[in-house]
């Protein structure tokens, strides 16, 4: 019996590519584990490994190792037979929710994301009833869709997790800019929460300045539908096309709102980046201090070092 390895090289969640291979393998009757490293490696008859970011340090692996992951190539993906498989828990046994894609690709084009260039146009991927396999049988869902709205079938998705009475994660964000009241009515009947299902909130983004106007349309049509803004919080990516000024005016606009912001940085050693998303992030600091009075980056500012 064929014995695989499984390396997940980074990211905190279940990597769901890596589950789709061991279903897959074990849909052959495969033996799947977890990669042990080089000292067994010649107990495993294939190796996968899946990377994620770019900026991720690259363990060492055996020469045959079969890699994955847009850490690795933006345009790689997994073989149709494997794609076409149920996605396997066994690796994650600690998983507490159902995870996976009502949809792929996305609608927009932004510069810095693979999503577009890798899945093209939305199209339909899973239905809620299909993504709903975990052995637990939890009632929390973690949607990884980029563009939940983008999809055809929206509606009836957005229907069944609420017949369904199920706790849902949108992960990936909502676009705010284009969403419609229809669509905002249904969602605010959500159970709707946070990535670890703990708060109640929904996830949007705000990655360019130009579009604050949309934001403004998007927040009001989902406040009219009876989502609040303390229920809200916005992505906001700062070092791509933005001066320090525009990320202050949207994250301010968000803190006079009620809404939460998560800054997110597009140069990851960039000081001044470091310093902001830290500063926003740790809400107990944000909700205390404004950011001039955020020590670590005026001392950085006096000195020019990080401490």
């Amino acid at each position: 019996m064929p014995k695989i390895a499984i390396a997940q090289i980074d990211g905190s969640m279940p990597n769901f590519a890596l589950m789709k291979i061991a279903g897959y393998h074990e849909s052959k009757g495969d033996t799947v584990c977890r990669y042990e490293g080089e000292l067994f490696e010649s107990e495993y008859d294939t190796i996968y490994a899946s990377k994620i970011f770019d900026f991720s340090p690259m363990p060492q692996f055996p020469k045959r190792t079969i890699f994955g992951g847009t850490g690795i190539d933006h345009s790689n993906k997994l073989p149709p037979e494997i794609e076409k498989a149920t996605p396997s828990y066994t690796l994650y046994s600690d998983c507490d929710y159902h995870l996976g894609f009502t949809q792929k690709g996305c609608r927009n084009a932004c510069g810095f994301c693979v999503v577009p260039k890798k899945e093209g146009k939305p199209y339909p991927y899973n239905t809620i009833d299909e993504i709903l396999v975990n052995p637990k049988g939890t009632n929390k869902l973690l949607l990884l869709d980029n563009d939940f709205f983008g999809g055809e079938f929206w509606n009836e998705n957005l229907q069944r997790i609420i017949d369904l009475k199920l706790k849902v994660c949108f992960q990936q964000g909502i676009n705010i800019r284009n969403i419609t009241p229809e669509q905002a009515q249904l969602l605010a009947k959500c159970n709707y929460y946070n990535v670890k299902f703990k708060q109640r909130y929904i996830s949007f983004a705000w990655d360019n300045i130009k579009d604050k106007e949309l934001i403004k349309q998007g927040i009001k049509i989902c406040n009219d539908a009876g989502i609040p803004s303390k229920n809200m919080q916005f992505f906001i990516l700062i070092g791509y096309n933005s001066t320090q000024a525009e990320d202050f005016e949207r994250v301010e606009y968000l803190r006079e709102i009620g809404a939460m912001p998560f800054v997110m940085k597009y140069k990851k050693d960039d000081p001044y980046q470091k310093h902001y998303a830290r500063y926003v992030n740790l809400r107990s600091i944000f909700n205390s201090i404004m950011f001039d009075e955020y020590e670590p980056y005026k001392r950085y500012k006096k000195v020019g070092l990080l401490f």
